[in-house]
């Protein structure tokens, strides 16, 4: 029975609010990213990167005391604010192809440990303690924790009551999403969904593995100092509304096999046909893509060549490991190996093709998306997937609800 609760936010104006909001760091080019910091002084990046403002390149510590430094002073500038009593967040975003909406709220720490929280793949430890001192010295969190959880008829109730109500914000980003946002600060309500997610046998984290292990690390040091500290800014969305993606495969060489050779040995585990230069997308789980000199293949699984014993057997991911990577091409550190590259998107095989064609790569391997009820049955049985098994949207924007914590 999860833990979630309300929270004091500090969030951006709504004027401010269109210009503040970023991507994800990690999904500016370098030429985005410049543009943002030097023409809009009200982005969350300023925050980010510290250190254009002084024409320096920064790491470590030191970024994360200067980082520290332009939260306070979007604070002072009152660019950002805080609000006076907890609340729960109804998000929504939207675009000329999909809708998403889901409560943004505070998670319990002890879930997570008490595996009431599930998680799919391994963590870093390097990455979590460095995320976790990050957490320390900057004193927030800016992107929540993506958790799902079964469809529920009374939370999407009471989501779809909020939405009747005049949105806090409501405004349109340059990438032509819509973003509306509900505070709920009604006593009554907030009792409401605090009580129906307590009813709720578990959570399953979609994306933020790093973020969650990195806050309980937090809690570990500073939980008795202040209970906020044992706690996580999450967005729990229905599973109905949650996207999965595949990530495709893009290996360097062919292990020292012909092309002939790779062919055969692939032969004993799947049906192969070749399809000349048409694009062939897999539209089931166990057939696979395949690009290769110039030419696309469908791959099928043979019947009864691969046995599958448990929830992960039956990845495709991990089947593609197990069956090809590993014992053909020599692939074992799917996290290390720079002879393997991961790639996504809706024109992604046209773009895998092109990457081959020039000589960046000499194959790749198209997958059928990973399904919800896979990764639940990977969670639930304690097990991990491969790296990049999925690619889960929404991806949610930065710096538009922090979570902060106290230290009084």
């Amino acid at each position: 029975m999860p833990t979630v609760k309300p929270f004091k936010a500090t969030r951006t104006t709504p004027d401010k609010a269109a210009h503040l909001i970023s991507r994800s760091y990690q999904d500016y080019s370098v030429e985005e990213l410049e543009m943002q910091l030097k023409y809009n002084p009200f982005s969350f990046l300023q925050i980010l990167n510290p250190g254009y403002k002084f024409s320096h390149e920064i790491t470590g510590e030191e970024r994360f005391n200067l980082v520290r430094n332009r939260f306070l002073e979007f604070k002072e500038e009152g660019y950002l604010i805080q609000e006076e009593s907890p609340a729960f967040y109804i998000y929504e975003s939207s675009d000329p192809h999909h809708s998403y909406t889901g409560i943004i709220g505070g998670t319990s720490v002890a879930d997570y440990v008490d595996n009431k929280i599930k998680r799919h793949e391994d963590t870093l430890q390097p990455r979590e303690v460095l995320f976790k001192e990050y957490l320390k010295i900057v004193g927030f969190n800016a992107e929540p924790v993506l958790l799902t959880y079964k469809d529920d008829l009374e939370i999407n109730q009471i989501i779809a009551r909020v939405k009747t109500m005049q949105p806090e914000f409501d405004f349109v980003t340059t990438d032509s999403k819509r973003h509306k946002i509900w505070a709920v600060t009604d006593a009554e309500i907030c009792a409401k969904i605090e009580e129906r997610f307590t009813v709720l046998p578990e959570l399953y984290i979609a994306d933020g593995h790093h973020r969650s292990a990195s806050s309980n690390l937090l809690s570990q040091e500073l939980g008795e100092q202040h209970d906020s500290y044992n706690y996580f800014m999450s967005f729990l969305i229905a599973e109905s509304q949650l996207n999965i993606y595949e990530y495709n495969r893009l290996i360097t060489d062919l292990n020292g096999h012909s092309k002939e050779d790779f062919l055969m040995l692939l032969d004993q585990y799947f049906r192969i046909q070749n399809r000349g230069l048409e694009i062939y997308q897999p539209s089931k789980k166990h057939h696979f893509s395949m690009y290769l000199d110039g030419d696309f293949y469908s791959l099928y699984l043979r019947k009864d060549v691969h046995k599958i014993t448990t929830a992960l057997d039956d990845l495709d991911t991990q089947m593609l490991y197990d069956l090809v990577l590993r014992p053909l091409l020599g692939i074992s550190d799917l996290r290390h190996d720079n002879r393997i590259k991961y790639s996504f998107g809706k024109f992604d095989l046209s773009i895998m093709k092109s990457k081959i064609d020039k000589g960046d790569f000499q194959i790749g391997f198209g997958l059928f998306p990973t399904t919800v009820e896979q990764l639940k049955s990977i969670a639930d049985a304690d097990l991990v997937m491969p790296p990049k098994s999925t690619y889960i949207r929404p991806k949610l924007p930065s710096g538009f609800i922090i979570y902060e914590f106290e230290n009084e």
